[in-house]
């Protein structure tokens, strides 16, 4: 067998590991997701001379608080909606009353002609006994939740811990100085890129949120901070996460006023803001170094989506993000980053012989 052939064998054969066993690779993946991206504070905090341990406990401590305190904030308010789910669901059912009607009409015409067709006699199938009622989903899948979530503090700790010199020690121990040096480069790039990638869109997105809740607040929407908490959080995931949160804008507003009119204005107002983030905002602060084809991304998200879950979603674009900055560096990563950038963006590709970006010091 090639030598191709092989590593497509052995390529498929880790897809089929890390799809089977993705109770245990999850974990491992957000741990090290979180920890390139918190890195950056905590080697900050290590120059200022504070031990590279103390840093992790103390970043990772504001990082839990922070998200404790975001989900504070917002239980009162999602839980307000959860309660008035029912009368919700009623109040769409009565207002799509007359298209239901229409909807059941034309069924019922469909399946008098199949019948028809078929010779068979109209007969109303039998009822079937229901399942004997389960416990909710989410009950049984809590402590396998919380167990994940315990796995991804403590792994993600021990990597901030360990830092650089940690990295160093086990490239140095597997390969050559001159490899273990080149490893240690690119790995300091992708962390440096997704850091500020991240940090730029948790700031991008943040004011999103603001402003979709001012929007909400102006049409006298209810909640209003829950759902720009709601597009703060969604934007994050590329096109999907806009997408999600229009439909869910707009589905509010439909619900929460008679006509139509505040709900297409809602629409409209969350479509403009969400167009000015994305066309405006976003590429003057964030630039086109680690713009991605948008194809390339649906893919991944898909896929991603398809894989893991939810999890294969968190952690799609950046490994997009990581194999572009890998390519980047690499005398052979042109045809790489060359695919991965947007049709016409040729001038960030790595031309052979070319110093590549210039990256934060690796600190050993």
């Amino acid at each position: 067998m090639s030598r191709r052939g092989t590593g497509w064998l052995i390529a498929a054969a880790c897809g089929l590991l890390l799809y089977f066993a993705q109770a245990a690779f999850i974990p491992v993946a957000l741990a090290l997701l979180f920890a390139l991206v918190l890195s950056i504070p905590v080697e900050a905090l290590h120059r200022k001379g504070l031990p590279r341990s103390l840093s992790a406990v103390l970043i990772l401590l504001v990082f839990v608080g922070l998200l404790a305190g975001a989900i504070n904030l917002l239980w009162a308010p999602a839980s307000k909606w959860l309660v008035s789910a029912p009368s919700t669901v009623q109040t769409i059912e009565r207002k799509l009353g007359p298209a239901a009607r229409v909807i059941r009409r034309i069924n019922t015409v469909v399946e008098r002609a199949t019948h028809i067709t078929d010779g068979a006699p109209s007969s109303r199938t039998p009822a079937v006994a229901a399942p004997a009622p389960s416990a909710p989903r989410f009950i049984t899948e809590t402590p396998a939740m919380l167990v994940s979530a315990v796995t991804v503090a403590i792994l993600m700790l021990f990597m901030l811990a360990g830092g650089q010199p940690m990295l160093a020690r086990m490239t140095t121990a597997l390969a050559s100085d001159a490899q273990a040096s080149r490893v240690m480069t690119i790995i300091g790039a992708v962390r440096h890129e997704l850091s500020r990638y991240y940090a730029t869109l948790a700031l991008i997105n943040l004011g999103l949120g603001l402003a979709t809740s001012l929007m909400m607040w102006l049409f006298g929407m209810p909640n209003p901070l829950l759902w720009g908490a709601l597009a703060a959080v969604l934007n994050f995931i590329p096109y999907a996460g806009s997408a999600t949160t229009l439909v869910v804008l707009t589905v509010v507003a439909f619900v929460s006023y008679e006509g139509a009119g505040t709900a297409v204005a809602v629409a409209l107002c969350y479509l403009g803001l969400a167009t000015i983030e994305g066309q405006i905002v976003q590429p003057l602060l964030i630039g086109h170094r680690l713009e991605l084809n948008p194809i390339i991304v649906f893919l991944a998200l898909w896929f991603g989506g398809w894989y893991w879950g939810v999890a294969g979603i968190v952690v799609a674009i950046p490994t997009l993000v990581a194999l572009k900055v890998v390519g980047q560096h690499s005398a052979r990563g042109a045809a790489l980053v060359e695919f991965l950038s947007p049709s016409g963006r040729r001038r960030f590709v790595k031309v052979p012989g070319q110093a590549p970006p210039a990256v934060p010091p690796v600190e050993v």
